[in-house]
């Protein structure tokens, strides 16, 4: 089993990443195969609505000048993915919001190619908004008929400045407990 997670954060190795990271460590115990994908900070336009996705049904999107299709294939070959943002005025970053959008668009227009995946969404944010970006993943998540585990509250962590999520107890067990629960429900979706 695999899951493939994506930092929709623009620093590498901040907030986003140190959650995700969290949640990966807790599918890891359990014999999870994970990879984090980089996708904040990375040149990705928006959707432009052409519906050739769902006119070519070849499970890509038709523009190939940046990395969503590569980023498609991964999703594709995993049995569950994790995708963080930060906050920025109460929303996703801009290159996680064209990940969702483009995904999403093309798996509903080639029958919902992400069905009975497993999917989570990990939010770092600095005070408020974080609720309107979890909204936001796990709307992605819902549409594609994915199926979203939960924790013991929502998978966000605060801090604003570089490492300060990690001051934040109640959010690295939320996310400990996250990866606990994914891990449980990956295993009982894969032993049939």
């Amino acid at each position: 089993m695999k899951v493939v997670a994506f930092n929709g954060s623009p620093r590498k190795n901040g907030n986003t990443a140190f959650l995700l990271r969290q949640v990966m460590e807790e599918l890891e115990k359990e014999g999870i195969q994970t990879e984090l994908v980089q996708v904040g900070g990375q040149p990705v336009r928006g959707c432009m609505a052409c519906y050739k996705c769902r006119e070519r049904k070849d499970r890509r999107c038709i523009y190939n000048d940046d990395k969503l299709n590569e980023w498609i294939g991964k999703m594709l070959e995993a049995d569950g993915m994790l995708i963080g943002s930060p906050t920025y005025f109460a929303g996703l970053t801009p290159e996680t919001k064209a990940l969702i959008d483009r995904a999403g668009f093309v798996s509903r227009g080639n029958g919902n190619i992400f069905r009975r995946k497993v999917g989570a969404a990990v939010i770092a944010v600095r005070r408020g908004g974080a609720l309107n970006v979890f909204n936001a993943i796990n709307a992605f998540f819902l549409i594609n008929e994915m199926i979203v585990p939960g924790s013991s509250y929502w998978n966000l962590a605060l801090g604003g400045g570089m490492g300060e999520v990690q001051d934040d107890a109640e959010g690295i067990q939320t996310m400990k407990t996250l990866g606990e629960n994914m891990a449980w429900l990956l295993k009982k979706l894969n032993t049939g």
